[in-house]
Parts: structure tokens; sequence; C-alpha cells
């Protein structure tokens, strides 16, 4: 009897947990299929008013229409980028908590003790949009061209003083890199985003930025800053009137930035796709790629999900040679 009871009893709970399991799996397919159902936030690793924030604003407009909620922007500055990062990391994989931020290798390269790893941390969605800096000066500097600002800066070394937009920030590597191609030295002053390093650059408490162009197109523009030239080897499309590194006199040198759309690793596939299709079509408007060519910028989406893992494998090297040559240091 006793054995007859125990057997009936666990037969009890093995049916108990298959309907368990059963509840569970039509609640997780309900989920998916009925995502989203209310707010997406959307962390950008960066502070409002440069580039990433104004990608990412046109990005959440983008998806709000598409998705049928509000797509929040959440700006966690800091760290390069890596804060907003390990916070997406670390968030509920369902599709309400994503990011927008540059390529994970830079990150890793600069704080190799987070241990961010892209195939392991995040699933890439989609590329969103790729552009090259401005190197900009004030207008009562000396300097009038690209030759000129390197002649000046190794007839006095350290005597320019450079306003970054943070450490570990793209521009604080293209201008890193751009000190050891070229064999000068600056004396670099961190601000907590472009717009500060702008505001300073402007009043001549600094004499010069490498800067996102939606940071100081509208400053370039009134003549409050001068542009020298892009970070990029060539001129771009998206910035008319401004030589390339390499017309302007400066062989060997090119750093650009990219910007995309990331999820916490365990994000079920179909809310992937439910994400990477709203941000292909609603991104894909000629007006969309108008407002990001007004700001200096490509878009840039992917294929796939698929096709933007590959594409960051295939750069990774490439992004942590850089960040090694360019001699970054952070505090």
């Amino acid at each position: 009897m006793n054995l007859l009871f125990r057997q009936f009893s666990r037969n009890r709970l093995t049916c108990l947990v298959y309907v368990c399991l059963g509840f569970l799996g039509i609640a997780t397919s309900f989920a998916q299929n009925n995502f989203p159902d209310r707010p997406i936030r959307l962390v950008v690793g960066y502070p409002p008013g440069g580039a990433a924030d104004f990608v990412a604003r046109v990005t959440a407009d983008q998806l709000s229409k598409e998705l049928g909620v509000s797509v929040v922007v959440e700006n966690k500055p800091g760290a390069g980028g890596a804060i907003a990062a390990d916070l997406t990391a670390k968030s509920t994989p369902d599709g309400y908590t994503i990011s927008m931020s540059g390529p994970h290798a830079q990150i890793r390269a600069l704080y190799p003790k987070m241990a961010l790893d892209v195939e392991k941390d995040f699933i890439p969605i989609s590329n969103l949009a790729t552009g090259a800096m401005i190197i900009c000066t004030n207008p009562q500097t000396p300097y009038k061209n690209l030759k000129e600002l390197i002649q000046f800066a190794k007839a006095n070394p350290d005597k320019i003083f450079n306003a970054s937009s943070g450490n570990g920030s793209t521009p604080h590597i293209a201008s890193a890199l751009f000190s050891n191609i070229a064999q000068v030295k600056f004396s670099t002053i961190q601000f907590k985003g472009g717009g500060p390093a702008a505001v300073s650059t402007i009043a001549g408490d600094t004499q010069l930025m490498f800067a996102t162009p939606p940071t100081v197109m509208g400053f370039i523009k009134n003549g409050s800053l001068k542009a020298i030239a892009l970070t990029s080897a060539k001129a771009s499309p998206a910035i008319p009137g401004i030589l390339g590194a390499e017309e302007a006199g400066l062989a060997g040198y090119n750093s650009t930035f990219s910007y995309g759309l990331y999820a916490p690793a365990g994000t079920p596939n179909a809310i992937i796709q439910k994400v990477f299709q709203a941000a292909q079509k609603g991104m894909n408007g000629v007006a969309t790629k108008d407002r990001l060519a007004s700001q200096g910028m490509d878009l840039t989406i992917s294929k796939s999900p698929e096709q933007f893992m590959s594409q960051l494998k295939a750069e990774a090297p490439g992004l942590m040679e850089a960040v090694k040559e360019s001699g970054a240091k952070l505090e």
C-alpha cells in the first residue's frame, strides 16, 4: 500500500511539473507574441547633446512608431559607455531594456576588468549610423589648417589645450590616436560630454577639440568654431566642405564612430526580430536619412542581426589595436 501511495504521489508530482512547465511555456509564448505591451527603455552610455544622444532619439522615435509603444531614452554616461553596457547586460532579457552604444570591443579594450563580451553578454540587433568626427579649433588660434596645427603643436608641445568629451569616449580615442600618428603632444582636459567641451573651446579656455558632428555643426556654421579636418582619411558626403585627414596632410590617420542596438543575452529571438524589423523599417525612410545626414552621419542599418554580429567580430581586432596604438589612458 505504501509503495502504491508513493508511486501515485510521484505520478501526481510529475504531472504537476509538466502542467507547470506547460503553463510557463504558454505564458512565455504569450509574452513574446504580445511584445511590446508597455514602454521600452533605450539606454545610452553618453550624455545628452552629442551624436549618440541624437541618434538614440531619432531611433527611439522610429521604434515607437513601428512598435506602437513609447521608447524612452535613458542617458547613463560614464566610463566610455561601459556603465550603460553593464546595466544592459544585467537587465531582464525580455526586450524592455535595450541599449545603443559604440562597438563593445572598444569598451573591452579600455576596461578589460569589466569583462564585457559582446558574444556572451549581449545580442547585437542592428548597426544604426556611422560617421567621422570633426577636428575643430577656436577661431582665434593661429593655425588655419591641419598642417599648421601639427607644426604649431610640434613647436609648442603641451601648449595646445584639447577639450575631450570624456575618458574613453570616441573623440578621446580619436585625439589620442592623432597625437600618436602626428607625433605631437596636447594637454587634454576631460569634460562630461561634447557639449561642455565645445563651450570651453568656443570660450577660448581650450583651443582644440575632436567632436562628433551633431555636437559642433551648428557652431561651425555660425563661426563659433573653425573646422580643420575630418578624422576620416577621406572627405565625407555627409559633411561637405571639410577635407579628410589624409587629404589635409596627415597620412595613416583614420578614426570613425558607429552606433548600434543591443539586447541582453537570453532575449528571445522572436523579440530580437521584432525590434530589428522595426528599426529597419523605421530608420530607412528618406526623412530619417536626411536627419542623420544633416548632422554629418550616414545611415548604416544591418541586413540582419547575424550580419551585425559578423561585422562586430570582424572589426574587433582593429578597434582594439587602435585603442592600443592611441595610447589612451583612463584615470
